[in-house]
């Protein structure tokens, strides 16, 4: 099965020659992606890439992307963290229905990752919701953006201490 997902990094100011990172990266096995170098000292890797299952697919380009770049530091994976218009887009919906659901359902809808002048929610946690609600979610994009909430948790998980991480255990769940 192919599933589509992006990682974007930080570039070390080291190793951050567009071409260079390019060419190595086709080498270590990122020739199923396209590669964006728009900002300095970032880099978006958009797969498209054939695997057992969405972890194995992004699991192997991150260990790929590594290769490539050994003091590149992941940014996040995506599809993940989503404001309305882009989980709007991901099920092809308008961005006034998918807002009319939310505002609908304030009981059941899921709890946004951060509010403020922009809100955002883990795709994985809406598209679960509308599912359960007889909306035609594809199974793989389900799949592909829980596996993304996965790696971006992991990621910010290593930057817990110990201590506070009992502390918190019983608080925030």
């Amino acid at each position: 099965m192919e599933y589509s997902f992006t990682l974007r990094y930080q570039l070390s100011p080291d190793d951050n020659d567009p071409d260079t990172l390019v060419e190595r990266l086709y080498e270590a096995g990122c020739d199923d992606a396209i590669v964006g170098t728009g900002v300095v000292g970032r880099i978006a890797l958009a797969f498209d890439r054939e695997a057992e299952s969405a972890n194995a697919a992004i699991v192997s380009a991150l260990a790929d992307a590594r290769r490539a770049m050994p003091s590149a530091t992941l940014i996040e994976a995506a599809p993940d963290l989503v404001g309305l218009t882009d989980i709007a887009d991901a099920v092809g919906m308008s961005r006034q229905n998918m807002r009319k659901l939310m505002i609908g359902y304030p009981e059941s809808f899921p709890a946004p990752v951060h509010e403020g002048s922009s809100t955002l929610w883990h795709l994985r946690d809406v598209l679960v919701w509308l599912d359960q609600r007889d909306y035609r979610i594809d199974p793989v994009l389900v799949e592909v953006a829980a596996t993304a909430m996965q790696v971006n948790l992991a990621r910010c998980a290593r930057q817990v201490t110990p201590a506070m991480a009992r502390e918190l255990r019983a608080l925030v769940a």
